[in-house]
């Protein structure tokens, strides 16, 4: 079969390809914007903080680049891509994967497994930083004085051996509920922990579900074997040095 070659770049609504500071530009905008929307905001410098302005900007680059980086981890285990798409056809029965409800976003066990061993093995948030407000006592004697700001890494926790055996390995059965018990909840943060975790985390699961479903249900999903496998590019999301290059083949030219 001939083999399209796909690689996801941003467009505005003309089609004209835009540069990473034009997104840059646009995401400033849209939260200035939203700043003139709240109650009793007087323009930037002086206005209330709300999550929501900045809730569709740090919501898109992370989902993007989970998805992406997903995508390819599947592209490279047909027998994992197989499963979630028998899954996805399965609970469907039938029906088309548009029509796909929220309550069917809870009955894809092995899709949901994929999801969190790639978000593990690449976070689209690399590390987060916190002040303390507190000191903090290490269990060595050291003490983290009070206002200090660290800087925690996900990336290094998801790869520490001692946590994650073989981390560089892509296994989503280490999210089976077997093989997850016992296991710290803080081996485990794509969106960070605590009572300041990532609010957006449920929306984001629920939309790289979606997304699955309808793409396995429509293509197979392979890697392009004539580009080299990608370097990570770890800036504020994790991104792929020249993209990630993947080969899609419609469901039906495959059965």
């Amino acid at each position: 079969p001939s083999w399209p070659v796909a690689r996801v770049t941003p467009q505005d609504e003309n089609g004209h390809s835009l540069s990473d500071e034009d997104i840059a530009a646009e995401a400033d905008t849209f939260m200035f914007e939203g700043e003139h929307e709240l109650p009793g905001a007087t323009g930037r410098g002086s206005h209330p903080w709300s999550p929501h302005s900045s809730g569709v900007p740090a919501g898109h680059d992370t989902t993007a680049s989970g998805l992406a980086w997903l995508f390819y981890n599947l592209a490279g285990h047909p027998e994992h891509q197989e499963r979630c798409r028998q899954e996805v056809q399965e609970l469907l029965a039938g029906r088309d994967a548009a029509d796909i409800e929220w309550e069917d976003l809870s009955k894809l066990p092995f899709t949901t497994m994929c999801i969190k061993e790639s978000l593990r093995l690449h976070p689209p948030v690399t590390a987060v930083s916190r002040r303390c407000t507190e000191d903090v006592p290490l269990r060595d004697g050291r003490v983290i004085p009070k206002g200090v700001i660290c800087l925690m890494s996900i990336y290094g926790t998801h790869h520490n051996p001692d946590l994650w055996p073989e981390p560089e390995v892509f296994d989503p059965l280490r999210f089976s509920p077997e093989n997850s018990k016992g296991r710290s909840p803080c081996s485990f943060i794509p969106f960070s922990a605590g009572p300041r975790n990532c609010i957006g985390q449920s929306f984001a699961m629920a939309e790289m579900k979606v997304v699955v479903a309808l793409t396995l249900s429509r293509f197979v999903l392979r890697r392009d074997t004539a580009r080299p496998p990608p370097r990570r590019k770890p800036e504020l999301i994790l991104r792929a040095e020249d993209g990630l290059w993947l080969l899609l083949e419609p469901l039906v030219a495959v059965a």
